[in-house]
């Protein structure tokens, strides 16, 4: 209904329409109030919600442990980091260099690193999780071609891995974790190690090493395809002769004692050369480098960089061979290095994305908006309790006055009512400007201010058309109560 303001002072002022006078200074409306509360917890849950949004897909940076420096695992990780920044991926990369495996195990087990890269065969931290196969590694037994020396009967050939009983036997690589797979394998084959005499080379000096003759066999562990190894086997051929092979026909029996060896084959012509070397698959044993992570570390986050890891691979592994030898962790619950859940949730399809993680914070913050807005609504319905009752006691006021109005015999008390009539029109329409009334009972409001009006125009014109004698007894009368 629009209610005529200006009319309904006009009537409370005896018919003649005056300016109408200004409102006092009254504070906001308890409606916009309420509506600039819910619009702020709005605001506020949209805001936590974005924020929410935006701490979640942040990219984050990882510290990677790996080492040592020059080698295949440091290169693979470098060039992962540089091809994560034009990806615009949620994860980077930021790598921490060490001394070699052992060390890199160890800056993850002090909690120093987020990601470290660590050998299979050696001890893994408690707090490592499986994330990716960096690459498999084989161990390469080789003999070089006896040297011919004119006069001086060659000794006795080293064909197979007992013969290395009593022989000097070079590792390249100066990691212990190169000698210790040695050991392994020369006690599977009965071979005590004290027997024979192991002398270390750096990979970069390996092959001078080989070619002056320091020792009668030699080991190597690396990817089919490392340059380090195939090096230091084209160091061994001399004088048109080619290196023998020593096969681990016992590989499967050495997996089966030690779970972090597998059994494996090095292809025919693996490391090249003519004649092919080797002429012809040898059996031997393998053991992984592992991408790990520690177990704290979010799953959300380790499943992002395990899907970032398996999409870059995807583009580099054209250039950058060393690429296409990762591969997913092992999953399964009786694995020998457990996957971490969030590498785990990847592979098996089960990630979960941003509202699958967050659906529970959502649907509470909405719960805990909505009982706020109730709550707000009703403890402004409860300020507004006594502003309601006082209205309801101006209301029952002006019914009272239309009753006095209409046995009034002075117009002097008819106008007192009509300045009462105003004040109690002010409070009205402040309240409804408040928001304390609604609509309706400003209706009916109007309704008994039209009554009163009516009732005082009525006994003014009747008081006027009294003589002044009649007037002046009838209000003698009332004040007595005689005449």
């Amino acid at each position: 209904m629009n209610l005529d303001v200006k009319r309904l002072f006009a009537r409370s002022t005896g018919g003649v329409e005056p300016v109408e006078p200004p409102r006092p200074q009254s504070p906001r409306s308890a409606k916009r109030r309420l509506m600039f509360v819910v619009l702020a917890a709005l605001l506020a849950v949209v805001g936590a919600v974005a924020a929410a949004y935006y701490f979640a897909m942040r990219p984050v940076t990882l510290r990677i442990a790996v080492g040592p420096a020059n080698s295949e695992d440091v290169k693979v990780i470098q060039t992962l980091t540089q091809a994560f920044v034009p990806a615009r991926g949620q994860i980077r990369l930021r790598p921490m260099q060490t001394d070699g495996a052992k060390a890199s195990a160890q800056a993850l087990a002090d909690g120093k690193a987020d990601l470290a890269i660590i050998r299979g065969d050696l001890d893994v931290p408690k707090n490592a999780q499986a994330v990716a196969t960096l690459r498999k590694n084989v161990a390469v037994l080789w003999v070089p071609p006896a040297p011919k020396v004119k006069g001086k009967k060659a000794g006795p050939k080293i064909t197979k891995i007992v013969h290395l009983a009593g022989r000097r036997i070079g590792v390249v690589g100066r990691t212990e974790a190169n000698v210790n797979l040695l050991k392994v394998i020369l006690q599977q084959y009965g071979v005590d190690s004290t027997k024979v005499e192991i002398v270390q080379f750096p990979a970069h000096e390996a092959a001078e090493a080989i070619r002056n003759q320091k020792a009668d066999a030699y080991l190597a562990a690396g990817p089919v395809n490392s340059k380090i190894t195939a090096d230091a086997i084209a160091a061994s051929t001399r004088d048109g002769g080619v290196p023998t092979f020593l096969a681990i026909d016992s590989a499967a029996a050495i997996a089966q004692n030690h779970p972090v060896y597998e059994a494996s084959e090095i292809p025919a012509g693996a490391f090249g050369g003519s004649p092919a070397r080797p002429e012809e698959e040898v059996k031997t044993i393998s053991f992984s480098h592992h991408i790990v992570a520690r177990k704290g570390l979010a799953e959300s986050t380790v499943a992002t960089f395990t899907r970032q890891l398996f999409a870059v691979r995807q583009t580099l592994k054209t250039d950058f061979p060393l690429a296409a030898q990762i591969e997913t962790p092992d999953t399964d619950k009786d694995a020998v290095l457990p996957a971490h859940p969030g590498a785990a949730a990847y592979v098996d399809g089960d990630e979960k994305t941003f509202f699958d993680r967050y659906s529970d914070f959502i649907w509470w913050g909405l719960m805990g908006l909505s009982a706020m807005g109730s709550a707000g609504a009703w403890f402004a319905g409860y300020l507004k309790k006594d502003e309601r009752h006082n209205n309801s006691t101006l209301r029952e006021r002006l019914l009272d006055m239309i009753v006095a109005a209409r046995h009034s015999d002075s117009t002097e008390e008819l106008d007192q009512m009509q300045t009462e009539a105003d004040d109690i029109l002010r409070d009205t329409l402040r309240c409804f400007e408040h928001g304390t009334i609604e609509e309706g009972s400003l209706t009916a409001f109007n309704i008994a201010l039209d009554q009163f009006h009516n009732a005082v125009a009525d006994r003014k014109a009747v008081l006027m058309s009294l003589p002044q004698s009649l007037q002046r007894a009838g209000a003698q009368f009332r004040a007595t109560g005689t005449l």
